[in-house]
């Protein structure tokens, strides 16, 4: 884990604050596994690992518990939250609405040719994933084309609002890749929204992208099963079905 992380440090921007740079890297590991669902976290082992006080951890966890992502439990520590289904689904719901959307808007209104070219070459770049089942750099392309989208709408606030709810949901996408959903298939996913932008077809761009984003409701029900511990097991496993319905 401490190698993972500082790797994960090394990443950050240099041009960013120390703050900036512990969150940062604190929510990637949190999303990528490699802070558990459960576990305890120490600010004292965490200031160690980076080489900084212990004030800016303490921020980080503040800013983390404000996401959802971590519990901080008066006289008894600091745990990353367990996955709830229930928050997961809400906000899915919201990164719906949004991203149907930004979608609706571009086959309206079209896109810059500057920004359909960047598109197509972030679906190039995904399908280099595929065969060496790269999935750590399909999730940052994947970021990267959502973002593209809502950029390209001039939609800034969009992307903001996207960022704002997708804590809940990057843990279950990062870990249905490897397990429950084929890469092909979202690179396929991806490659339909471009194309229904490209034709203007505005009912079916909208609902390629709410396909798109409706996978998780695929995928969740059989990590729960297969991956019970990382999930908070006293939610009613109906919350899936009612999304679904």
């Amino acid at each position: 884990m401490q190698t993972t992380l500082q790797r994960l440090w090394q990443e950050t921007h240099d041009g960013e604050s120390v703050r900036q740079r512990l969150f940062h890297v604190l929510r990637r590991s949190i999303i990528q596994m490699v802070l558990a669902p459960g576990q305890a976290l120490s600010e004292k082992e965490l200031a160690d690992i980076f080489s900084v006080s212990r004030q800016p951890v303490r921020e980080a966890f503040i800013r983390l518990s404000e996401a959802g992502l971590v519990e901080v439990k008066p006289q008894r520590g600091t745990y990353v939250v367990k996955i709830s289904q229930r928050a997961v689904l809400e906000a899915r719901f919201v990164r719906e609405a949004v991203e149907v959307a930004v979608v609706k808007t571009a086959a309206e209104k079209g896109l810059e040719t500057e920004v359909l070219t960047e598109l197509h070459d972030l679906l190039a770049r995904q399908r280099r994933c595929i065969e060496p089942n790269d999935n750590d750099r399909f999730y940052r392309l994947d970021e990267t084309f959502h973002r593209t989208l809502s950029l390209g709408v001039k939609q800034q606030a969009a992307w903001k609002v996207i960022e704002e709810v997708r804590a809940q949901l990057d843990r279950v996408r990062y870990l249905s890749v490897p397990h429950s959903t084929p890469l092909e298939r979202l690179v396929n996913q991806h490659a339909s929204i471009v194309a229904a932008i490209e034709a203007r077809d505005v009912s079916r761009a909208e609902q390629a992208m709410s396909l798109h984003l409706r996978e998780i409701l695929v995928s969740m029900p059989d990590l729960v099963r297969r991956f019970p511990d990382l999930f908070d097991v006293q939610e009613n496993q109906t919350l899936i079905q009612e999304a679904i319905q």
